[in-house]
């Protein structure tokens, strides 16, 4: 039985499909230039409704394909929407964890800026939000 507000595992592969399609788009935007609008579409709809570590991890790298192209964080935020803020910021702390050098820059880079820009509270709401899990 599933936990309440989860997917069932039949839908497993209705969010790998979807993921993929997004992967994609994303590597469309990044051949166009366009790294922000990459991350935007790589950060829509990622709080997956499922615990599946299979799809988290393969939402994990369409973010992180994303993240690691922004060359000009400044910039990334004149044109990131803070709604995308809270769902970043926890990518970063994923990010953070795989202890890899150069994704652990970006990631420290990015997360400065972020925290500049939306604050502390920003740091408690992705670390307490236990439910929706990256």
């Amino acid at each position: 039985m599933a936990t309440v507000g989860f997917l069932e595992d039949e839908n497993l592969e209705a969010i790998i499909t979807r993921i993929e399609h997004k992967s994609r788009k994303i590597e469309s935007l990044l051949k166009q230039s366009k790294p922000v609008e990459a991350l935007k579409t790589a950060l829509e709809g990622s709080l997956l409704k499922t615990k599946d570590e299979r799809c988290k991890s393969a939402n994990w790298i369409v973010v992180h394909r994303a993240i690691m192209a922004i060359k000009d964080v400044d910039a990334m935020f004149s044109s990131l929407d803070p709604e995308y803020y809270d769902i970043l910021m926890k990518y970063l702390y994923r990010g953070l964890a795989t202890g890899d050098r150069p994704t652990c820059d970006q990631c420290l880079k990015i997360h400065e800026k972020l925290t500049e820009k939306a604050g502390l509270g920003c740091i408690l709401r992705s670390l307490a939000d236990t439910i929706n899990t990256v």
